[in-house]
């Protein structure tokens, strides 16, 4: 297979216009015969479902929640970048660009994340238009910050409530289409199987989450909105529902799955408290503006932190990185807050923490100021942990929260199946192996409100498209495989409950595929998942029937998925001998325990294509090419 990602010629500052010129139009007259399918409704999927619509297409808009504003998105904290260069600190698109690829340790197309950049100033202004109420200056001037692995300040922010402004936005521009008859919205379906005629993505299959019933959706083109797959490891901070299903299903129907490896640890989450929770909670990268992280200096030292002395603390990301000092990338600061715990510094009953204290910036700015810019984020610190961040310094550790890695996407954010569109954290593209903070809100709403309206015209204007309906063979074989593996799953009758199964192998993946891996780990956790995968189809036990509510059997179905999908995570991290951003290989780190990158070999995208359910994946390989960039060894200090 040949991946041909569809990069346009010329200077990498014109590639975006030129390539939007040449791409085929459909008239306006033309754009209602076509219907597209938008599974998704955060910030990708709901801008996506609005602009299209806008347009004059026809959209089915489907979620798995009660309404789109639940979508994930909304969580999002610490704000949104774009190069606006509003505080004349030296930003400008390319400087975004730069900072961009080497947060994510040079394993991303050049040419996609210097149109990320151009786009960002554009999404600002459509949110501003939309009325999104971004942090204002004294003067009314809209607000900036700083977030991990920049020297400037861009990332525009409501409070620590960025992503649920913005995802009322989209969400109102996603209201109005369903209003005028546009979009026709789907809640609380879940996608089961993608459909694919004559190598065309041409419907899915979803299962009514209410009445229990499967149904069939036929359209011109299909597009995957579907969020990141971080609870592979079971605890992460992602919102409970968040799975790797739909995107799993594309990668079983021949969609490439690109740098499943690629997940990234956040620095600054509570931390574990138990044996019986189900997920973690994210404190903002934005606290790491005016926070200061710190340890004791002496291993073991448990007094309590109004009674260590300044000579007695170690504020070891200043000390290391002197010229980003807290504002380190996020798989920087991770590791090295997992380095100070390993030496015994950390803190808290369990050791696993490190301090983020705002004593310094109150004695500074004051506590109102404070309170201004976090306030919301410190009353969820102390509702959570019953302490006062105010008084105490807040006790943090890395938790996962991210992936970049997706399903493979061209520069259209096609993939390799004609018309299956991935957006946002479902695709792999922009981030490589470490995303920046504050890069994801402007990844999703740059896919959706400019960049698949553009290339979705220039597929369906080209494209051989025959009618169909959902009585078309394809549709009644998807849906019969959906259902055998429903039935399969109730029939089971075993003795070990899903949550049981997750909560196991998130242990596995977070003790040898989390923040560090070595080959042996990689060896044994995929003897271990698949020794794991085997009990789990012999000893599940799910009550309940397929047709009513079931939530037993909705996890059912995501967890056998993602037994299947932390096998390919471990193969992938197994092929990848370096260590890069988020994947940190203990044999491949420099003397002072950076990444160490192997450009040699491994300057690539990995995308691996499904053969079978007992043959390892096809190994595909995409160059990465740097032309206008040096490739460098990463350094913060």
């Amino acid at each position: 297979m040949s991946l041909d990602a569809k990069i346009p010629g010329g200077p990498l500052d014109q590639k975006w216009d030129r390539h939007r010129f040449e791409l085929k139009l459909v008239n306006p007259a033309n754009k209602r015969k076509y219907e597209v399918i938008v599974v998704g409704t955060g910030l990708a999927g709901g801008s996506a479902s609005a602009s299209l619509a806008e347009l004059g297409y026809d959209v089915k808009t489907f979620c798995i929640q009660d309404s789109p504003r639940r979508a994930h998105s909304i969580a999002a904290q610490g704000g949104i970048n774009a190069a606006k260069n509003y505080p004349n600190d030296g930003d400008s698109i390319w400087r975004l660009f730069y900072d961009t690829v080497k947060g994510g340790d040079f394993r991303a197309r050049e040419a996609n994340v210097h149109r990320l950049a151009q786009i960002s100033n554009h999404i600002i202004d459509q949110c501003v238009a939309q009325g999104i109420p971004f942090a204002r200056d004294y003067g009314g001037l809209l607000a900036n910050r700083s977030f991990g692995g920049a020297q400037v300040s861009r990332t525009f922010y409501a409070r620590g409530q960025t992503g649920q402004q913005l995802l009322l936005g989209a969400y109102s521009a996603l209201s109005r289409q369903v209003a005028a008859g546009k979009v026709k919205l789907f809640t609380r379906r879940e996608m089961l199987e993608l459909v694919v005629v004559n190598g065309q993505a041409r419907g899915i299959i979803v299962r009514n989450l209410i009445t229990g019933e499967t149904e069939r959706h036929e359209a011109h083109a299909v597009v995957l909105c579907t969020g990141g797959y971080g609870n592979v490891f079971f605890l992460s901070t992602n919102a409970m529902a968040c799975n790797v299903t739909a995107a799993f299903r594309a990668y079983k129907k021949g969609a490439l799955f690109a740098n499943p490896c690629f997940t990234q640890i956040h620095p600054t989450c509570i931390p574990v408290h138990g044996n019986t929770q189900s997920k973690l909670t994210l404190m903002s990268e934005s606290l790491r503006n005016d926070g200061r992280v710190w340890v004791p200096k002496d291993p073991g030292n448990k007094k309590a932190p109004s009674h260590i002395p300044e000579s007695e603390r170690n504020y070891f990301l200043e000390e290391k990185y002197p010229s980003f000092g807290n504002l380190v990338p996020r798989d920087v600061a991770s590791r090295n807050a997992k380095e100070q715990c390993d030496m015994g510094k950390g803190v808290g009953s369990t050791g696993l923490a490190v301090y983020l204290d705002f004593a310094d910036a109150i004695k500074r700015d004051s506590k109102a100021v404070i309170e201004k810019k976090y306030g919301n984020l410190f009353q969820m610190y102390e509702k959570i942990t019953g302490q006062d961040p105010y008084e105490t310094p807040m006790m943090i550790y890395p938790a996962v929260h991210y992936t970049m890695g997706g399903l493979w996407v061209d520069y259209n954010l096609m993939s390799n199946i004609d018309g299956l569109y991935v957006l946002g954290e479902a695709n792999f593209s922009d981030h490589g192996a470490n995303r920046l903070g504050a890069s994801a809100l402007m990844q999703g709403l740059a896919d959706g409100y400019f960049v698949l309206p553009y290339t979705i015209g220039g597929y369906l204007a080209g494209a051989d498209l025959p009618e169909l309906n959902s009585s078309h063979p394809a549709f009644k074989d998807a849906e019969d495989q959906a259902c055998n593996r429903l039935n399969t799953l109730l029939s089971i009758n075993g003795k070990r409950t899903v949550d049981d199964f997750h909560r196991e192998l998130g242990l596995i993946m977070w003790e040898y595929c989390g923040m560090a891996r070595n080959n042996d780990g990689l060896d044994k956790a995929r003897n271990l998942i698949q020794t794991l995968q085997g009990e789990f189809w012999e000893n599940v036990t799910v009550p309940g029937s397929a047709n009513d509510v079931n939530q037993s059997l909705e996890r059912a179905l995501r967890v056998a998925d993602f037994l299947e999908f932390a096998e390919l995570m471990i193969i992938d991290a197994r092929a990848r001998q370096e260590s890069c951003g988020g994947h940190f290989n203990e044999g491949f780190q420099t003397d002072e325990n950076e990444a160490l990158r192997d450009d040699e070999h491994f300057c690539h995208v990995a995308a691996w294509e499904y053969k079978g359910k007992e043959k390892n994946p096809q190994f595909h390989e995409e160059p990465l090419v740097f032309e206008n960039v040096e490739l460098t060894q990463r350094s913060y200090k």
